[in-house]
């Protein structure tokens, strides 16, 4: 039986995924969550052994947090379900760990079918990404210099995030379970890593590394 945790901020969506997901006789859905804070704590208190998990969430996006589970829980294969067909996000993805990758305008048997792919220890691609291209342009990124976000710790990474998406300290403090003050000592520092000057400038950032989306 292969235990699976559903991630998707969209209610409506996840109905749909779950429903499809459960039609699987061997398929057995162990969680659900709609934020990608959420989606590390329960991956790492139900140790599944995949991860359905959409590329933007609130709290924190999914390719961070299919770092942050790749890193706690190797034993669980990430499956990224995406708008995103851009093969800048695709090699982001699995750099951190992603095993597949699914378009949302895939069919139904495409998510079942990279399921059963990952948990099978194999990557798996929606048919239109091609395997050959994404291996020619991680070779190109491989010659460019390291991303100051690679700097950041998993915290400031958080912190940056929950910014991004307009949140206060305070608001940062209670959804990390930290001090206020501890928000603004990580806020500091992921702001001195990156060279940001002002929350604008913060702002331009997650948008143009896709933090956040840009508005449609």
């Amino acid at each position: 039986m292969t235990t699976i945790l559903l991630a998707d901020d969209h209610r409506i969506v996840r109905q749909g995924l779950r429903a499809l997901l459960e039609a699987e006789p061997d398929f057995s859905l162990v969680g659900e969550t709609g934020d990608g804070l959420e989606a590390i704590q329960l991956a790492e208190r139900l140790q599944p052994d995949v991860i359905v998990l959409d590329l933007m969430m609130p709290g924190i996006n999914g390719l961070e947090a299919t770092r942050q589970i790749s890193d706690n829980c190797p034993q669980t294969r990430v499956v990224i379900l995406s708008m995103h067909a851009d093969e800048a996000y695709v090699l982001e993805a699995l750099r951190n760990g992603a095993s597949g990758y699914v378009l949302k305008d895939s069919s139904a048997d495409d998510l079942v079918r990279a399921v059963r792919e990952v948990e099978a220890g194999r990557r798996y691609l929606s048919p239109p990404l091609s395997e050959r291209a994404i291996e020619a342009y991680t070779r190109k990124a491989q010659e460019t210099s390291l991303d100051s976000y690679e700097e950041l710790t998993n915290r400031e990474r958080e912190v940056l995030h929950l910014a991004a998406e307009g949140h206060s300290s305070t608001e940062i403090a209670e959804r990390l379970s930290i001090s206020s003050r501890t928000v603004e000592t990580h806020r500091a520092n992921m702001m001195r890593k990156l060279d940001l000057h002002s929350q604008t400038d913060l702002i331009r950032y997650a948008l143009k590394r896709g933090i956040i989306p840009m508005e449609e």
